[in-house]
């Protein structure tokens, strides 16, 4: 496939991304976030395993690969979507966008403390000014009050959850395909959901029962399209495209999310999201090596 037609599906992936959170910032105003959540992680693992078995691509994982499966739907699922919708459902999607912003860069300079490798001038200085960013749109002034804060505080820990299991992932993808790992992920970790929805929202599933077919759309097209098709599109054009060229797209996730939360949920934008927009966007192109590994293939190319 020729390349411009693989950033395109990466672009398409990164609006699909970032249209997901203004939909759940809704949704959860409708149904209680664990409950929404584990009923959406159940329909996109569903949809993904659907997908694969179309593909012949369906295997049960042998016992050492359940041990991956099951510490990825921990962190990956049940973690990360928990604390993102429980954050959602107190702060902004635009506070929600710029904070997973940082998924990239803190995912690089994680990797590299984890498997032994001292990440480079380049990756700190990312690191610094992407904190420095989600500091100023989020923290600084602003006059938020302090559910909102602590809702920002539950979306960094969701992403912390989702980078944690990129570790795992990572280990788990050298025999089992990661796209099939997704689907069993989904699965397990809405199974583990739903029980602790019906402990912490005993009439959550009820809520169902009383939403219009507009709430339909939107869950189905978050659960189908956003996470579901998402994921699989992602995990194959970051094979063809390489890490590296993906991780500059995933500059554009938090640029969907700040304007889209604007158009559909009239949130404002100001002076301080801008900023932090862009401190992020240079924090992720330096803190996930894509800067640096650009730099090093121009001077290549220049010899």
């Amino acid at each position: 496939m020729k390349e411009w037609k693989i950033y395109i599906m990466l672009v398409f992936v990164m609006f699909a991304w970032g249209a997901n959170l203004p939909i759940l910032k809704y949704l959860v105003t409708v149904v209680p976030p664990v409950t929404l959540t584990a009923f959406r992680v159940l329909t996109a693992g569903l949809v993904v395993l659907a997908i694969l078995w179309q593909m012949k691509l369906l295997r049960m994982p042998t016992k050492r690969e359940w041990k991956y499966v099951l510490i990825g739907a921990l962190t990956n699922v049940v973690l990360h979507h928990y604390f993102l919708n429980i954050g959602l459902s107190i702060t902004s999607g635009t506070h929600g966008g710029l904070i997973l912003g940082t998924g990239p860069m803190l995912t690089a300079i994680s990797g590299a403390i984890i498997l032994k490798y001292f990440p480079s001038r380049f990756q700190w200085l990312g690191l610094v000014l992407g904190l420095a960013g989600v500091s100023v749109s989020i923290l600084v002034g602003g006059g938020e009050s302090n559910g909102a804060n602590i809702g920002d505080f539950f979306v960094f820990l969701a992403i912390i959850a989702q980078v944690l299991s990129y570790m795992v992932v990572s280990k788990a993808a050298k025999t089992l395909d990661p796209r099939l790992l997704t689907a069993y992920m989904m699965l397990v970790g809405s199974v583990v959901l739903i029980v602790i929805s019906l402990v912490q929202e005993p009439g959550g599933i009820a809520a169902f029962t009383e939403t219009t077919p507009f709430f339909w759309y939107l869950f189905l097209a978050s659960a189908i399209i956003s996470t579901a098709i998402g994921h699989l599109i992602y995990n194959y054009a970051v094979g063809k495209a390489g890490p590296t060229k993906s991780a500059i797209f995933m500059n554009l996730n938090p640029l969907f999310s700040l304007i889209l939360s604007a158009i559909f949920l009239g949130e404002i934008l100001n002076i301080r999201h801008i900023l932090g927009l862009f401190l992020i966007i240079a924090g992720v192109l330096l803190g996930s090596g894509a800067a640096e590994e650009i730099y090093k293939q121009k001077r290549a190319t220049k010899k």
